[in-house]
C-alpha cells in the first residue's frame, strides 16, 4: 500500500482547527464563495480515491445498486444542487454513514444491521444529504474566515478516519476512533445537526417516506446504547440527546399520516448484509430459520436462508427454500439471481444463462443482472464475450473500481495485454495509487510501440493522470 496516503491523512488530522463557530453565514452570503462548489467537487473526488485505497469495501452489486438507487431517490427531492454523486460502501458492521463535500456518499454495511426498516435507513441518509445540501463543511471554513483549501482537506480527513477507523486497522493506526469522533463533533455543531434534522425530515416526506422514522431510529439507538462506553460510530459523530429526539418527534408529528415505512426490497438487502456478517453460513441459516418459525410468511428470512444454504453447499435445501419465493414473484431480480447462483453451484450453466437472458429482457438496465451475465460468461470460459459485456457496463459505471478490476482480469484471460495494463491503470487511479497507475500505462505504451494511434491515446491518458496526481499533492 502506498505510504503517502496514511501520511497525508495524519497530517490532515493534525492540521484540523480547534472548533467552528455556531453563527454560520447564510448560503446567499458573499462569504459562501470562499470555497466554491467546484472546489468541493474536486476535493471530494481526491479524498474518495484516498478513502478507497485505505478501507475494505463491499463489492456486492445488488447492495451497491440499492444504495445508489435509494440515495438518488432522496437526492431528487432534496436541496442538493450538484447531484454528481459518488458512492462508497464500507465493509464494516458498525453503524455509520456520511456525506462528504463534492457529493461523496459513504455507507457502512452496519447501517443495514441497525436500521430495521427502510424508513429508518432513509432517515439517516436524508440527514446526511442535508449536511451536503447546506454545505456545512464549507460554511465551517467561512465561520473561521480562512480561505485555504487545506483546512477543508483536514475536515474531510475527519470523515475518512471516522468512517473507516472502526472497521479498518490501517486507519485505526493513523487516528483512534476517539480522536476521529472529536474531529466530527467539532465539525458538526449543534446548530448544524438541528438544521440537518429539520431539512432531512422535510426531504423524507417529499420522497414519500414517513418522517416519523427519524425520531424512531434515534429513540431506539439511544435506548440501546445509553450506557455503552463506546457507542456506534454514528452516535459518536452525531450525538443523540433527549432534546434532539423531542424536536424531531414534534416536527415529524406535524406531517400528514402515511408514507413508506418499509419495503420487501430493503429487507432482502438487509438479509444479504446479515449473512455477510455472520461468522458462518450455518449460523446465518439458524437465525433465518428462527425468523421463519416465528413468521412463516417472512419472505426476506426465507431468501436469507436460501442464500445461506447455497453458501454452505446445501443445494437441494436451497432449491426448496427458493421455490415458493419464485412462485410468488417470478420476476423478482434478487430471487432470480439467487437461482442463478444455485444453478451455477449445481453446474447447470445453460439454465443459469437462460434465466439471466430472460431477466435482462425485462430489466435491460439492471447493473446486478449485467454483472451476473459477465460472471457467467467467465465461468463458461468465454473471456472475449465477457470483455465485450464489460465494455458495455463501463458506459454506465466508468468510476467503479470493482468493474475496472474485473476488466483487467478478463482482458488478461482474453490475451488483451495492453488493455489489461490500461484497466489496471484506471483501477489504481480510482483507489488513489497514481504511481502504480502511471507505471501501468508505461507498460501499455511499451507494448503499443507499433500502433502510433493507440500509443498516443495511452500517452494522453497518462498525462491526465499525472496532472490529477499533481493537483492531489497540491491540495494536500
Amino acid at each position: 500500500m502506498n505510504l503517502l496516503r496514511p501520511t497525508l491523512l495524519t497530517l490532515a488530522c493534525l492540521l484540523a482547527t480547534p472548533g467552528f463557530a455556531d453563527d454560520l453565514p447564510s448560503l446567499g452570503d458573499a462569504s459562501s464563495a470562499i470555497v466554491s462548489p467546484e472546489q468541493e467537487h474536486q476535493l471530494g473526488r481526491a479524498w474518495l480515491s484516498l478513502l478507497r485505497g485505505q478501507v475494505h469495501q463491499l463489492s456486492d452489486p445488488q447492495l451497491k445498486d440499492y444504495v445508489e438507487t435509494s440515495v438518488y431517490r432522496l437526492a431528487e427531492t432534496s436541496e442538493v444542487q450538484d447531484r454528481r454523486l459518488e458512492f462508497v460502501l464500507l465493509d464494516s458492521s458498525q453503524l455509520n454513514a456520511f456525506a462528504a463535500p463534492g457529493g461523496i456518499i459513504g455507507v457502512n454495511g452496519g447501517l443495514f444491521l441497525y436500521a430495521q426498516t427502510e424508513g429508518e435507513y432513509a432517515s439517516v441518509l436524508a440527514h446526511e444529504l442535508a449536511h451536503l445540501s447546506q454545505r456545512h463543511f464549507a460554511r465551517g471554513l467561512e465561520a473561521q474566515q480562512r480561505m485555504q483549501i487545506p483546512l477543508m482537506a483536514a475536515m474531510l480527513a475527519g470523515i475518512v478516519a471516522a468512517a473507516a477507523g472502526a472497521g479498518d486497522a490501517g486507519i485505526a493506526a493513523i487516528a483512534s476512533a476517539q480522536a476521529a469522533a472529536v474531529q466530527e463533533q467539532r465539525r458538526f455543531s449543534r446548530q448544524n445537526e438541528q438544521e440537518a434534522d429539520r431539512i432531512g425530515l422535510l426531504n423524507l416526506e417529499k420522497a414519500g417516506y414517513d418522517p416519523r422514522a427519524m425520531p424512531s431510529m434515534f429513540e431506539r439507538l439511544m435506548r440501546q446504547y445509553r450506557y455503552d462506553r463506546k457507542p456506534p460510530e454514528f452516535l459518536m459523530t452525531h450525538p443523540v440527546s433527549e432534546s434532539r429526539i423531542a424536536d424531531t418527534r414534534n416536527r415529524a408529528e406535524q406531517a400528514k399520516p402515511g408514507g413508506v415505512e418499509d419495503s420487501l426490497r430493503y429487507q432482502l438487502m438487509r438479509a444479504r448484509v446479515q449473512l455477510s456478517y455472520e461468522d458462518t453460513p450455518g449460523l446465518a441459516a439458524k437465525r433465518f430459520r428462527a425468523q421463519l418459525d416465528e413468521n412463516p410468511q417472512h419472505d426476506a428470512a426465507r431468501y436469507g436462508l436460501a442464500l445461506a444454504q447455497i453458501k454452505s453447499g446445501q443445494l437441494a435445501e436451497a432449491q426448496a427454500s427458493l421455490q415458493p419465493l419464485l412462485a410468488k414473484a417470478a420476476n423478482e431480480i434478487s430471487y432470480n439471481l439467487a437461482q442463478v447462483d444455485l444453478d451455477v453451484a449445481s453446474r447447470r450453466l445453460d439454465a443459469a444463462q437462460q434465466r439471466v437472458t430472460r431477466m435482462l429482457t425485462l430489466f435491460p438496465g439492471s447493473y446486478p443482472l449485467k454483472q451476473a451475465r459477465v460472471d457467467l460468461l467467465i465461468k463458461q470460459g468465454r473471456p472475449k464475450d465477457a470483455e465485450k459485456a464489460l465494455d458495455e457496463l463501463l458506459k454506465s459505471r466508468a468510476k467503479d473500481p470493482d468493474i475496472w478490476y474485473l476488466v483487467a482480469e478478463v482482458r488478461g484471460l482474453s490475451g488483451n495485454t495492453i488493455g489489461l495494463h490500461q484497466a489496471r491503470a484506471e483501477y489504481f487511479a480510482l483507489v488513489g495509487d497514481y504511481d502504480q497507475a502511471i507505471e501501468q500505462l508505461d507498460f501499455a505504451k511499451r507494448r503499443a510501440t507499433n500502433n502510433f494511434q493507440l500509443a498516443s491515446r495511452i500517452d494522453a491518458r497518462q498525462k491526465v493522470l499525472m496532472e490529477e496526481q499533481r493537483l492531489l499533492k497540491q491540495m494536500m
